[in-house]
């Protein structure tokens, strides 16, 4: 039997829709429905200028109203290597409170502040806590390793303004989706190695913890058809990575650091359909057999990034809280 192109197209849709139905929740099934039926070029075929543009179109058309604070402030962290712009986001209440350093999420190429600024606000209102949000400079423009370079100095601007900013000194955290997942369990690291500053938790939301290698069960299982593709990664891993051997710098791919103990505690979130899944949940592995205080959380049936799209997926909402108590009870 033959079919025309309009009639293989819904044949392999029906397939696709078959295939994701039964682990999907069904939020997250009716999104990859909407997306399938009207879908946007693939962001590797984009340039790095297009593929902000599409990702912030994206996120404003699935947000919701922003939750309030007492304040907002758009600062510059001065360090030694220069000026990164943040954000500061002051909870109601009076402080001083527990402190975040949030890393936004985009593949260290695409979003910013604005794209994360309802995420930011969630948690600053429900964990009570002082959030600041790091702009650090964004690849292919700036590869690796500027973006951990910004991260590192607006974690110790923040240390060293806490009084100013309102923060408890001990009971600062560090925290990121995807990508700022792996800057956060990077700067994690550099702050122990460091010698400070002290952080009292690492909260990593479906990190990057291996650059080098993409040969893990989920990135064969998940790499087309959940949103966040194997292509897609390949291309953010090429926009990010000078060299293709600074993957195995544990600054880049934090799974492959020789010795993780005396880390801060972690709680790691992973969604169960997301090619991420596997290396996220390795590093969590790590981390215990280190020693460290590990809580590790798959969120069955989400995909990446549902940590971002509470407005759509109520497991959005509930990963948020979720990393919001863990902030709250430091």
């Amino acid at each position: 039997m033959s079919y025309g192109d309009g009639a293989c197209r819904l044949v392999s849709l029906i397939r696709y829709l078959f295939k994701m139905s039964d682990r999907l929740y069904p939020e997250v099934r009716a999104l990859l429905e909407s997306l399938e039926a009207d879908p946007a070029p693939p962001i590797e075929t984009l340039t790095p200028a297009e593929a902000r543009r599409a990702v912030i179109e994206a996120l404003q058309s699935l947000g919701d109203d922003p939750e309030q604070v007492a304040r907002v402030q758009d600062l510059e962290a001065a360090g030694a290597g220069g000026r990164v712009p943040v954000r500061v986001y002051t909870p109601p209440g009076r402080g001083p409170f527990p402190g975040v350093v949030y890393f936004h999420g985009g593949g260290w190429v695409v979003c910013d502040l604005d794209t994360h600024d309802m995420v930011c606000r969630a948690i600053a209102r429900r964990a009570g806590a002082v959030v600041t949000s790091v702009d650090y400079r964004l690849a292919p423009e700036h590869p690796f390793p500027a973006a951990v370079a910004d991260c590192y100095a607006a974690t110790q601007w923040v240390a060293a303004n806490a009084e100013t900013l309102e923060i408890v000194p001990g009971r600062l955290a560090v925290a990121g989706d995807s990508a700022g997942g792996n800057l956060a369990a990077v700067i994690s690291r550099k702050c122990r190695d460091a010698g400070g500053p002290a952080l009292a938790l690492q909260a990593l939301v479906y990190p990057v913890t291996n650059l080098d290698s993409f040969d893990t069960a989920s990135y064969a299982e998940f790499a087309e058809g959940y949103y966040l593709t194997r292509s897609e990664m390949e291309w953010f891993r090429r926009c990010y990575l000078a060299r293709p051997e600074d993957g195995r710098s544990p600054d880049a791919s934090p799974l492959l650091a020789a010795d993780l103990r005396g880390l801060p505690p972690a709680l790691v979130i992973t969604a169960e359909c997301d090619p991420l899944r596997d290396e996220g949940e390795a590093y969590a592995r790590r981390l215990s057999q280190a020693g460290v205080p590990v809580t590790c959380s798959r969120y069955n049936g989400m995909i990446h990034p549902f940590f971002s799209l509470g407005a759509v997926i109520s497991q959005g909402t509930r990963a948020i809280e979720q990393v919001a108590a863990a902030v709250a009870g430091l």
